[in-house]
């Protein structure tokens, strides 16, 4: 089944008329899902679209989303309003002129607000270029999926390495010599003679503390639960899907196991065994923590 990485990136571009657009997403672990959103002035709305896409599309991970633009250098366009230059151009004509003041010149009336006006070259339809944006989010959604979809194959194929790696230790703990009984009882035998030797001890004391020791030896419970994390963690591999918090509870408590197995080993194969099943949890743990 499928099983993705919350870590990845993707980027779709674009040209709608002079504008040149490119959409950019990364994502990295996160506890929860968080879209953070960068886009130009006034194109908010379509930044809401992308973030709206990806929260329906993803459960987990932090996502930095963000739109560039790139548009040409306007163009300033210079018109003359010959309308009302002619205007002028006759009003002058029919007023009197005092003695001395020459005729009105047309750079002159150039001069005058209005006969030359100025107006920038239009964008591209805003209209257009919104449906461009969102044709290219959902490119960028995709691509973005099967990113993670990639590294959440890779994942996979650690973890369930890692998880064969636990089993067999689990499996040495299962068949060391060290917890078989007439181990146990050498042990035990071992102890009460130096409890006995130690003098000042009455039979039902020592009955007790045989009692505590033999209890302390066993790590029945400890593999068994062992056992029943594992299992349940090769169950999710084969569920996919959204599966990250899941295993890094599951990770927790074969950390705890473990620690117990070590504390209670009192065989020097066993606590080995116990603390590399310790180190295989912990990179175990450290993986998890990548996946959705």
């Amino acid at each position: 089944m499928i099983l993705s990485s919350m870590t990845g990136f993707s980027r779709a571009t674009g040209t709608t008329g002079p504008v040149q657009w490119a959409w950019e997403v990364r994502s990295v672990n996160g506890r929860g899902l968080d879209v953070r959103l960068r886009v130009p002035n006034g194109l908010e709305a379509v930044g809401e679209v992308a973030r709206t896409a990806l929260q329906k599309t993803l459960t987990r991970g932090q996502c930095q989303l963000s739109l560039n633009l790139t548009r040409p250098e306007a163009r300033a366009r210079v018109r003359i309003n010959e309308t009302l230059l002619a205007e002028l151009a006759a009003a002058t004509a029919r007023v009197p002129r005092p003695e001395g003041l020459a005729p009105a010149s047309l750079d002159g009336l150039l001069g005058i607000r209005g006969v030359i006006e100025s107006e920038d070259e239009p964008a591209a339809e805003s209209d257009t270029l919104a449906h461009d944006l969102a044709e290219g989010v959902v490119r960028l959604v995709a691509d973005l999926v099967e990113a993670r979809r990639a590294e959440g194959r890779q994942l996979r194929a650690i973890i369930e390495g890692q998880l064969v790696a636990m089993s067999r230790l689990r499996q040495a703990a299962e068949a060391c010599p060290g917890r078989q009984p007439e181990a146990v009882k050498a042990r035990l035998s071992a102890s009460i003679a130096a409890l006995i030797e130690a003098g000042g001890l009455d039979p039902d004391r020592l009955h007790q503390e045989a009692v505590l020791i033999a209890a302390k030896a066993d790590v029945r419970e400890e593999l068994d639960r062992l056992s029943a994390h594992l299992d349940s963690v090769g169950e999710l591999l084969d569920a996919g899907g959204a599966i990250g918090r899941k295993l890094d509870f599951l990770a927790q408590e074969l950390g705890r196991e473990a620690n117990t197995l070590c504390a209670k080993a009192g065989d020097i194969a066993l606590s080995r065994i116990g603390l590399d099943l310790k180190a295989v949890v912990e990179q175990f743990r450290e993986q998890v923590q990548n996946v959705e």
